[in-house]
């Protein structure tokens, strides 16, 4: 077995906060809002999101579409790092959840760059690629129920532009994917779409300890 060279722990997460997270007034305010609330373990962790914004700007994304918004701070986060011409395409199903994000939005000055779809992501999938966004989105963030993740993912790799990125949330789910006893719905969705990524040859992959786990498969620029 490969030797872990981090040793996870409390000390060693708040050293990271310290030492990297630069996360603006308004976020910090909606990730603040949202931990109040009952389902707020949903939402990403701050570093996660900073990391995201870093790769909006790598990547040179002016196009991304997000499939699981929950109170929006994903959405705010890549928003505040697309350029002014960019346009981020959220995908939920939550009138509730998604109007605590609008108001931040708002405030940020990012409410233009955000086109909020309500309406099952699958759905909203499908009809990018039937409106001209085939091959034409640089970046795209997975945060949805696990059990349609392979379906996400195959729709995403028809929307992505060769080389473009797809960032997948929760790869460890909580660490229950390497416990061989949990046979969970959620659970084996996951490891089935770690598999299939892990294998597909038109993408090259990476997992990184991040958050809950964040899964990247960057779309091989040869077709397929």
């Amino acid at each position: 077995m490969a030797k872990n060279p981090v040793k996870n722990s409390v000390q060693m997460y708040q050293y990271i906060l310290d030492n990297t997270l630069k996360e603006s007034k308004i976020l910090r305010l909606l990730r603040e809002t949202t931990s109040t609330m009952e389902k707020s373990m949903m939402q990403i962790s701050p570093d996660q999101g900073q990391f995201m914004a870093l790769m909006v700007k790598l990547m040179g994304a002016t196009t991304i579409i997000e499939i699981g918004t929950f109170t929006g701070y994903s959405a705010l986060v890549m928003a505040q790092a697309l350029p002014v011409n960019g346009k981020l395409i959220a995908c939920d199903v939550s009138h509730e959840w998604t109007s605590i994000g609008r108001t931040y939005w708002e405030q940020a000055g990012v409410n233009q760059k955000i086109d909020l779809r309500l309406a099952p992501a699958l759905d909203t999938l499908n009809e990018l690629l039937e409106t001209g966004f085939k091959e034409d989105v640089d970046m795209v963030f997975i945060d949805a129920d696990k059990e349609n993740g392979i379906t996400y993912y195959e729709l995403t790799l028809q929307l992505l532009r060769p080389g473009g990125l797809v960032i997948i949330d929760n790869a460890f789910w909580g660490g229950a994917v390497a416990e061989p006893d949990n046979t969970e719905v959620d659970t084996e969705a996951i490891r089935e779409l770690t598999r299939l990524i892990h294998e597909d040859v038109r993408v090259e992959s990476s997992m990184i300890a991040v958050g809950d786990g964040l899964l990247l498969a960057r779309k091989c620029e040869m077709g397929f």
